[in-house]
């Protein structure tokens, strides 16, 4: 486990190409699971790190409560919009295996679909449980069960357009069963408590705004380099066919698992 690579030379090429497009549009989809958990869990003073930070929404949300921000990315594009948007905030570009701070130094540490990107998620965590106090909370969001998520075509639809994985890759939704959210957790060294189920639905005003937030994330971006822009917005259309409303809008119904954890 401890001999897999770190990714985030990678990732940030990945994620960082469409960084702007992923702040302005498909970075909002995610907005209810940012509330859900900061309005649970930070108030003024509470000392926040978002690991995977992506362009800062999470962190300016909560910014605003008077939390003292830090977050790490591995797109130095999606952090410089972070630092646009809480210039206050501790941001670093980086891996999660390798955080650069000290001990016990948050109340919370989030991983909104981060930690399962890492090139190492146990080490990832590890190293979450290092830099959170004791008694301070970690919390995992990833993909609901697909079964349960009709926005689950949307996340696969670019599957024929990528390389192969390598043997043994996690898919999207490895870790959306319960059982493997919680094993991840204890083989880092962490204590699994609360899973919950929040709602984050993909909605989109029209066409071309959909193409270019489904475009904009680092899968998209992988498949273009397989094969075109061109049959990613098509693959992005195709799966759309089903979620178009009477006015031109989309609307598809996304879930969000997310574990809260305590330090080992």
């Amino acid at each position: 486990m401890n001999a897999k690579p770190r990714t985030s030379d990678v990732n940030s090429k990945l994620w960082g190409a469409r960084a702007r497009d992923w702040a302005d549009i498909q970075e909002g989809m995610v907005a209810p699971v940012f509330e859900a958990i900061i309005g649970r869990f930070v108030s003024s003073g509470t000392r926040y790190l978002d690991a995977g930070c992506g362009a800062g929404m999470a962190a300016q949300m909560a910014a605003k409560k008077g939390a003292k921000v830090s977050g790490i990315d591995a797109s130095d594009q999606m952090v410089a919009i972070a630092r646009e948007r809480v210039p206050n905030g501790d941001f670093h570009v980086g891996d999660l295996e390798s955080l650069p701070f000290k001990d016990a130094s948050f109340d919370l540490v989030t991983g909104f679909n981060a930690f399962q990107y890492a090139g190492n998620p146990v080490i990832a965590l590890r190293e979450a449980a290092r830099v959170t106090r004791p008694g301070g909370h970690i919390v995992i969001s990833t993909w609901g069960p697909p079964e349960k998520m009709p926005a689950a075509s949307l996340v696969t639809s670019l599957r024929p357009l990528l390389p192969p994985p390598p043997p043994g890759a996690p898919g999207p939704f490895a870790l959306s069963e319960e059982a493997a959210l919680r094993a991840l957790a204890t083989e880092a060294g962490l204590k699994p408590g609360e899973i919950v189920d929040i709602h984050g639905p993909f909605h989109y005003p029209d066409l071309a705004t959909a193409l270019r937030g489904l475009g904009s994330s680092g899968v998209a971006t992988r498949a273009e380099e397989n094969s075109s822009r061109a049959a990613v917005d098509a693959a992005h259309e195709q799966a759309l066919t089903p979620f178009r409303k009477p006015d031109g809008s989309y609307f598809a119904d996304a879930l969000f698992r997310c574990l809260i954890a305590t330090p080992g």
